[in-house]
């Protein structure tokens, strides 16, 4: 399979701009006549319904929420990037671009990358003409921050909840268009399965949530914006619902799955405190602008964090990493957060965890400055530990985040399937093996408000106008297949829960697949991941029917997927015999402990075809070329 991108030939700071004038356009009067479903409704799928609707195509949304705004979006906290150079500190689209390549270890594709640089300057002008309000500064500037990966401040941030407020921008210009009678919007309604006909996506096979009616939708096209599989690990600090159906579904109707191994740990997230948790919580990365990351330098030192003198303190990322210091990219504060753990030097009850410490910022601005900038933040971790941050340092440990991989897009974001697209998490493109923070919001909205609207085009204008109807026999077998999958589930009388399983299929991602990796300990999880699938498949015990609300049969049906989307991570990362970004072997490390690429044998993206449940996948390569950078091993001291 020859995986073409499709990227317009010239200078890279023109692609863009040439690829959009050669996209074939449909005019107004046409738009109409054409059906676009969009599964999901998060950052991606709510700016990409709004603006679609508003140039006039009929959009359908799916969510399984009860409203758009309970989209796991909203729990983004710290900021999204755009290169507006407001702090005159030396950023612009080329450095944005180049901190974006070099932070993902040089795994993406340059045209993506630099397009997400130059449409990051819109996308906060589109927010602000919306509404959003972002930070300003005295004369009424918007304010930056830094995040981690960058030496510059170019992060625009609404307190701690930049996501709520993007969201709520993009939530309500799709309510608009609802009004307007451009959008219809289906809440409560899980995507099942997807519809191809001759070849093209041209619909999706829907559950309801509170009914459990099976319904078709017909389409010209599909856009998947359903976010990434976190949850495959269980504790992730992804929303309890967040799942990879969809992406999963697809990718057994064609669609190409591609660097699934890529997944981020995010180095600032409170730390696990038992079995009873289901779910884990972030604090924003933007926390460490102005927090010190410390432990004590004793193995095994118990005191309390402030009876622990200066000069017994560790603060290891700034001894590590003069030049970035806390504000390391993530993957890089995620290892060395485990090694000092790792050593003994941990704190907390668990050992597990690091401090995160906000005494000397107090001490320099203020608590005042400091609750203004994050005080919801300082809330929400008191809340949950019962430690009051502004008089004891956080205790923080690295956890799941999110994941670089995905479905394959070309340029136009359109997957190996025609007419299916896929935005934001939900596919590969942009990040490599290592997210910058506030890139997902950046990614997402770029995605939906200014890609999207500008490439779906270039592929409706050579479709036909007629709609596929719902009798059509790819329809009827795509729901009568759902129907047996489910009636599959139901059968199932075991004794134990879905939950177990998903417990025991996380416990082995994380232990051989999360933080560090083997060779031997991947293969030993491929096998422990066989063995739980076919204990589920014997011994899950559902409960109730289809035709009512039945939380169980939803969490089996998304745990199953997990459990083969498990099998094909750990494939991606047996068949990648190198470290680079979040995918770190332990075979492969320089003497400092860094990640140690192999750019001559794996500079491409592994992308996997489905060819049967009892076939193995096979792996396609997209080769990798950096023109415009420069490839070395990557550097933060």
């Amino acid at each position: 399979m020859n995986l073409d991108a499709h990227i317009s030939e010239g200078p890279l700071a023109e692609q863009w701009s040439k690829h959009k004038f050669n996209t074939k356009l449909v005019n107004p009067a046409n738009k109409r006549k054409y059906d676009i479903i969009v599964v999901g409704t998060g950052l991606a799928g709510a700016s990409a319904a709004a603006t679609l609707a508003e140039l006039g195509y009929n959009v359908k949304a799916f969510c399984f929420q009860d409203s758009p705004r309970r989209a796991h979006s909203i729990a983004a906290q710290g900021g999204i990037n755009a290169a507006k150079n407001y702090r005159n500190d030396g950023d612009s689209v080329f450095r944005l671009f180049y901190d974006t390549i070099k932070g993902g270890d040089y795994r993406s594709r340059e045209a993506n990358v630099h397009r997400l640089a130059e449409v990051s300057v819109n996308i906060i002008d589109q927010c602000v003409a919306q509404g959003v309000p972002f930070a300003r500064e005295y004369g009424g500037y918007l304010d930056n921050r830094s995040f981690g990966g960058a030496q510059v401040s170019r992060t625009f941030y609404a307190r701690g909840q930049t996501g709520q407020q993007l969201l709520l921008g993009a939530y309500s210009q799709m309510s608009r268009q609802v009004t307007l009678g451009k959008v219809e919007m289906f809440p409560r309604t899980e995507m099942l399965d997807l519809v191809v006909v001759d070849g093209k996506a041209r619909g999706i096979v829907t559950r309801n949530l509170v009914t459990g009616k099976i319904e078709a939708h017909s389409g010209h096209a599909v856009l998947l914006c359903t976010g990434g599989y976190g949850n495959v690990f269980y504790l992730s600090t992804n929303a309890m619902g967040s799942n990879a159906t969809a992406s999963w579904r697809a990718y057994k109707k064609g669609a190409l799955f591609a660097n699934p191994c890529f997944t981020q740990i995010h180095p600032t997230c409170i730390p696990v405190s038992g079995d009873h948790q289901s779910k884990l919580t972030l604090m924003s990365e933007s926390l460490r602008n102005d927090g010190r990351v410390w432990v004590p330098k004793k193995v095994g030192d118990k005191r309390h964090p402030n009876d622990i003198p200066e000069d017994e303190r560790d603060y290891y990322l700034e001894r590590k990493y003069p030049s970035f210091g806390n504000l390391v990219p993530r993957d890089v504060a995620s290892r060395n957060a485990k090694m000092v753990c790792d050593e003994g030097r941990g704190v907390g009850d668990s050992g597990l965890a690091v401090y995160l410490d906000f005494r000397d910022a107090i001490l320099r601005d203020g608590e005042d400055v400091i609750r203004a900038k994050y005080g919801n933040l300082f809330q929400m971790y008191e809340k949950i530990t019962d430690e009051n941050p502004y008089q004891v340092p956080m205790r923080i440990y690295p956890a799941v985040h999110y994941t670089m991989g995905g479905l394959w897009v070309d340029y136009n974001l359109m997957t190996t399937v025609p007419g299916l697209f896929a935005l934001g998490e939900c596919n590969f493109s942009d990040h490599g093996a290592n997210r910058l923070g506030a890139s997902a919001l950046m990614q997402g909205l770029a995605d939906g408000y200014f890609v999207i609207p500008a490439t779906i085009g270039g592929y409706l204008a050579d479709l036909p106008y007629d709609k596929v109807p719902l009798d059509h026999p790819e329809f009827k077998k795509t729901i009568d297949d759902v129907q047996n999958r489910l009636g599959k589930l139901l059968s199932l009388k075991g004794d134990k829960t879905v939950d177990e399983f998903h417990r025991e299929l996380g416990n082995i991602m994380w232990e051989y697949c999360g933080m560090a990796r083997t060779k031997e300990g991947l293969e030993k999880a491929l096998g422990k991941i066989r063995e739980v699938r076919e204990d589920f498949w014997k011994n899950a015990k559902l409960i109730g029917t289809n035709g009512e609300f039945n939380i169980t049969l939803e969490k089996a049906h998304r745990v199953a997927d997990f459990m083969e989307l498990g099998e094909l991570m750990i494939m991606d990362a047996l068949n990648r015999n190198e470290s680079c970004g979040g995918h770190f072997r332990e075979e492969f490390q320089t003497p400092e402990g860094e990640a140690l690429r192999d750019d001559e044998n794996y500079s491409y993206v592994s992308a996997w075809e489905y060819k049967g449940d009892q076939a193995a996948p096979e792996l396609h390569k997209e080769n990798l070329k950096f023109d415009n950078v420069k490839l070395t091993q990557r550097s933060y001291k």
